[in-house]
C-alpha cells in the first residue's frame, strides 16, 4: 500500500487557479492508478479525476471537465490536480487515493483506497 499526503489547498477567488499535490510513499506508487475526490460537509465524497499508472490515460467528472487537469510524476511519487476557472461550488476538502486493482474507469470511492488526510480548497465570490 501507499501512504498519501495532499498539499496545495487554500483560498482563491472565483476564476482563479490552484494546483494540488499528492505525495506518495512507497516504491509501488508507479503501479497504481490514482484519483482525486472532494467532499463538502454533510455530503458524500465525490469523484473528481483519475489517472492511470503511466499517466497516459485520464478521466474526469463532468463538473470539472475542461477546467481541471490531473497529472503525475512517477519519478517524484506525486500526483497533481491543476484547477483552473474555479467556481464557488468547487469549495471542498480534496483527497487523493490509490485505485484498487481492476477498477480502472470507476468513479466510486469504494474502489479507491489509501486515502490522504485531505486539503481544503475555498473559492470565494
Amino acid at each position: 500500500q501507499v501512504q498519501l499526503v495532499e498539499s496545495g489547498g487554500g483560498l482563491v477567488q472565483v476564476g482563479g487557479s490552484l494546483k494540488l499535490s499528492c505525495a506518495a510513499s512507497g516504491r509501488t506508487f508507479s503501479s497504481y492508478h490514482m484519483g482525486w475526490f472532494r467532499q463538502v460537509p454533510g455530503k458524500e465524497r465525490t469523484f473528481v479525476a483519475a489517472i492511470n499508472f503511466s499517466g497516459a490515460s485520464t478521466y474526469y467528472a463532468d463538473s470539472v471537465k475542461g477546467r481541471f487537469t490531473i497529472s503525475r510524476d512517477n519519478a517524484k511519487n506525486t500526483v497533481y490536480l491543476q484547477m483552473n476557472s474555479l467556481k464557488p461550488e468547487d469549495t471542498a476538502v480534496y483527497y487523493c487515493a490509490a485505485q484498487a486493482p481492476g477498477h480502472w474507469g470507476t468513479k466510486a470511492q469504494v474502489d479507491f483506497r489509501s486515502w490522504g488526510q485531505g486539503t481544503q480548497v475555498t473559492v470565494s465570490s
